[in-house]
């Protein structure tokens, strides 16, 4: 291969690369990651995440990344494609319609949130955020979003969601026109780079805040690093608590010590508890957590990596291609989302402040309040949020990808044809979340049947179909093919056995909590989760029925073309395409 070979090949594949990279990179990691980290222990999370990385993560990252590249040895270019010319068995292809439906029904909910951050970074920019406390915080969300009432963000106002998410709508489907190269590797190429330059600006003021107020010392940076990242939690709590009484956590020396004075001055009413790693661990909540933010943090289960490692060469390197995407997206969770988000909130509004935010409300509801109260904010929310759009588009534009190749190969139609079919699908879902915006319901329940219960079945259907039904030999040897750097040994029994075990235990213990309503902790049955009674009984909601109708007519649709698919029936026989 001459020099502009070698630099074409690689070209292709570094897009490749930074396509998965940017899909992986997303609101998860500077919103859901810091979340998830406070609210189960900081340190604690950060064992089971790093644990949750290793045994699942990249075995399951590494499997789509041969698969898929197999896959697109035989011309097929999408999910149910890869799993019918492997499995080569006709309900391979159904199963693989799974990861179809995740990115699709994901970016119809997923575009809504980008759009708020657009609008939400230009509302500072332009100074039109004057926020002088959390109701006026609380109100602006849910103006905004149209949580307060359905159909009320359905309004041509600059602080309505409606414009916004036209706006957005459109430049993704006009750059997923432009293709792989010229539109989702150019827009990846241009917006991971800017996003980092724009993290690492509002880290640099985040980490120099101090102790914005001088009244309250104890309400600065260094303790929000300590509140997220300390491994262990010191904790005030009355000795017979109320109803309404809740543990307060304590952060940094100074507070420890005066929380210390504070009991031994409460006659005995008071303790000071310190609650280890080790007993946070025990949690099943809190591994639940960890493995659903590595799902959500890496993109595997999505059935995104699958589709892009297809249109990588045959001996292109795949296991040092997955572990960049993983270092990249990596770094922008710990070492950006995890020093931003949780710090600057702290400094401004103390523990208490945060307490019980995560995702979605720590980032509209808590952080845009603690912009407007730091020097030179409209500036650094401004940048915050727009930091946001880019971490947000970047995923957006790769979650499309899947639903054009399937489409593609199901009807044998061009890129016109496909991006159209796809448009007019994922418009009507996008209005329907918008719509149906009371509470998010539509957007919460999408987000939970979808992008969580969806995620779990299928990461857990792909490492066993690549270590038992494909075989650890078969699909070894074809992640290793054109590998510069071996896959440790170690690795061969965690793909084959503990990865597996490990999802089918968290997922049976995430389906007794979730959907049983069964408190681990206790052993006992209690109430079954609220995504179940939305859906039956007198406490069900219409908004949520309707999501998950939405979500089954999909797979329905999907499922039909895919029954008449020629492509299909050729990858049961183990042929090429063509």
């Amino acid at each position: 291969m001459n020099m502009a070979q070698n630099k074409e090949a690689w070209g292709s594949r570094l897009g490749v690369i930074m396509a998965v990279a940017g899909s992986a990179v997303g609101l998860g990691n500077f919103l859901r990651f810091p979340g998830l980290a406070a609210q189960y222990g900081g340190g604690a999370f950060m064992i089971a995440y790093a644990i949750s990385f290793l045994i699942i993560g990249l075995p399951i990252g590494w499997a789509e990344w041969a698969m898929g590249r197999y896959a697109g040895s035989l011309g097929y270019n999408s999910a149910p494609g890869a799993f019918a010319s492997i499995v080569r068995r006709p309900w391979a292809k159904y199963a693989g319609i799974i990861g179809v439906i995740i990115p699709v029904v994901i970016y119809m909910y997923y575009v809504v949130i980008e759009a708020w951050c657009i609008g939400y970074a230009v509302n500072f920019w332009t100074g039109q955020m004057h926020l002088q406390d959390a109701k006026q915080t609380v109100d602006l969300f849910t103006n905004f979003t149209g949580a307060g009432a359905d159909a009320s963000a359905m309004s041509f106002q600059f602080d309505r969601a409606l414009p916004w998410l036209l706006g957005v709508f459109v430049f993704n489907f006009w750059l997923i026109y432009r293709g792989l190269s010229g539109g989702i590797e150019k827009m990846c190429n241009i917006a991971m780079p800017l996003l980092i330059v724009l993290a690492l600006v509002v880290l640099a003021r985040v980490m120099t805040l101090g102790a914005p107020d001088a009244t309250k010392p104890h309400d600065n940076v260094s303790n929000g690093l300590g509140y997220m990242w300390n491994p262990s939690k010191v904790m005030v709590t009355k000795i017979t608590p109320g109803p309404d009484d809740k543990p307060r956590e304590v952060v940094g020396s100074a507070a420890i010590l005066e929380a210390e004075k504070e009991v031994a001055a409460s006659s005995g009413s008071l303790v000071l508890k310190t609650i280890s790693p080790w007993s946070q661990l025990l949690n099943p909540s809190l591994w639940l957590a960890a493995a659903g933010q590595i799902f959500f943090s890496l993109s595997v289960g999505f059935g995104v990596i699958i589709v892009y490692a297809s249109y990588m060469k045959k001996d292109d390197d795949v296991v040092l291609s997955g572990l960049t995407a993983s270092s990249a997206n990596e770094f922008c969770e710990v070492a950006l989302g995890g020093l931003i988000t949780i710090p600057a909130a702290v400094a401004f509004l103390g523990v208490a402040g945060i307490a019980g935010q995560a995702g979605v409300g720590l980032g509209f509801k808590v952080l845009p309040l603690v912009f407007s109260k730091m020097p030179a904010g409209a500036f650094f929310g401004g940048a915050f949020f727009f930091m946001l759009f880019l971490a947000a588009i970047t995923s957006s534009i790769s979650m499309l990808q899947p639903g054009i190749a399937f489409i593609e190969e199901c009807l044998g139609v061009g890129r016109k044809v496909s991006v159209s079919i796809l448009g007019l699908l994922t418009s009507f879902g996008t209005a329907f979340v918008l719509y149906f915006s009371a509470d998010l319901k539509a957007l919460d329940t999408l987000d939970f049947w979808v992008g969580t219960f969806l995620i779990f079945m299928l990461a857990t259907i792909q490492i066993i179909m690549f270590g038992w039904v494909w075989g650890m030999g078969k699909g070894m040897s074809e992640l290793e093919r054109g590998a510069s750097i071996k896959v440790p040994a170690i690795f061969r029994p965690i793909i084959k056995w503990v990865c597996p075990a490990f999802l089918l235990s968290i997922f049976a213990l995430w389906l007794l909590k979730e959907i049983f309503g069964f408190d681990i902790a206790t052993a006992q049955f209690g109430e079954v989760s609220g995504y179940v009674t939305d859906l039956f009984g007198a406490k069900s909601k219409l908004a949520a029925q309707l999501s998950v109708a939405l979500a089954i007519g999909i797979f329905v649709f999907f499922a039909l073309i895919s029954s008449r698919s020629k492509s299909y029936r050729r990858a049961e026989q183990g042929l090429p395409k063509n």
